[in-house]
């Protein structure tokens, strides 16, 4: 997401007055420009006199309501890879119009000022590779009508809240490659998003067992490289319309589940870098719209002819650093003796239905499993 930083530009409507430098958006301009204490490439030296339409990196529009005058209204701020380094001024809260927050690839630091709450008509923030530290940015939890949340390539840390997954509009949640710990929240998959992406950071603990009773439109999950052990849920099967899942280095142990087969448009699987153990059921490589299944280095110890003809498919299939007998690239025997996996099983828990791939609930509890693993030691 996001454009490269340019000269700013009218979109659309009348050419308007210059604004006068008691206007509130050249005030937050200006006090954006004041907080900045380094710009080797100069990307702010347009940014002098009252016409900020005319600002590099500055786009404005026609105000999405009726104002008294006829100016228009700062509508995007993009300074994307423009190199800058400082903080954010609480002033941006001024942008009372902005729809649009680009500022990824610089050099800002700090936090993210409480006052971006006040920005109704945000709907993109993208704040990635820059050098954020702190808890997580509580005021992005109160835009009320952000769609895109891009956090990644920082160095937030702490818990992730429960409240993030609880926006009814945010349909892009990036967060990978910070310093976030603690248990994955429960929300994660009530969350309406269509991506999701956790990935490089220091969470433990166990996927929530409400794994895969999660909106419709999750397309993407990305939770590789974090610290994360248990059982790969049943419920995963229920998010039946995901394209790309992604639990590779991890700790996961025990068997993969048959609901992996209700994934009916998944194209990218992997599981990667897990202990996870048993054979690989043949339904996951029966899947028609795989693209590309990584399975190595694990401790499976079987698979069936139908995964060996993923090849003939011009399926991506990697199964190295596994325990499978006389398939080359595999474990030595004495890391298959059954230790490695930690001793864990999953088991389906006695006297539950078995859940077919229609999504939780079927003619039971709207929105309740037919059943769930647990871990056993």
């Amino acid at each position: 997401m996001g454009i490269s930083v340019g000269v700013g530009v009218w979109i659309p409507g009348n050419a308007p007055s210059p604004a006068s430098t008691d206007n509130v958006e050249y005030i937050a301009l200006q006090s954006f420009k004041s907080s900045i204490s380094d710009d080797p490439n100069a990307i702010l030296s347009s940014w002098s006199g009252p016409n900020i339409c005319s600002y590099k990196g500055i786009f404005c529009s026609d105000p999405p309501e009726p104002l008294s005058s006829a100016s228009l209204v700062v509508a995007v701020v993009d300074l994307n890879r423009a190199n800058l380094a400082g903080t954010l001024t609480p002033d941006l809260s001024l942008l009372s119009h902005l729809s649009a927050l680009h500022l990824n690839s610089n050099r800002f630091c700090g936090s993210i000022p409480l006052s971006l709450s006040n920005l109704e008509y945000l709907s993109e923030l993208d704040l990635s590779n820059n050098l954020f530290s702190g808890p997580f940015p509580s005021s992005t939890l109160q835009i009320p009508n952000l769609i895109y949340l891009d956090l990644r390539f920082n160095s937030f840390s702490g818990q992730i809240p429960d409240e993030l997954f609880q926006n009814p509009n945010l349909d892009a949640i990036f967060l990978n490659n910070n310093q976030f710990q603690g248990e994955i929240p429960d929300s994660l998959w009530s969350s309406s998003a269509s991506a999701i992406t956790l990935a490089n950071n220091q969470l433990t603990g166990s996927i929530p067992a409400s794994f895969g009773y999660s909106g419709p439109g999750l397309k993407e999950i990305l939770l590789m490289n974090n610290r994360l052990t248990g059982c790969i849920p049943e419920g995963v099967g229920y998010v039946t319309g995901m394209q790309v899942l992604d639990l590779s280095f991890n700790s996961l142990t025990g068997h993969l589940p048959d609901s992996i087969s209700c994934l009916a448009g998944i194209e990218v699987l992997n599981i990667a870098h897990n202990k996870l153990s048993g054979d690989l059921p043949e339904v996951v490589c029966d899947l028609r719209n795989l693209l590309n299944l990584t399975v190595s280095y694990n401790f499976f110890s079987g698979v069936s002819n139908d995964c060996t003809r993923l090849l003939f498919r011009n399926v991506g299939f990697d199964l190295a650093g596994n325990c499978i007998p006389g398939r080359d690239l595999q474990r030595p025997a004495p890391e298959c003796d059954g230790t490695s996996t930690g001793g864990l099983s999953c088991l389906t828990v006695p006297g539950m239905r078995p859940a077919g791939c229609g999504g939780a609930g079927g003619d039971g509890m709207s929105g309740l499993p037919y059943f769930f693993r647990v871990s056993v030691p």
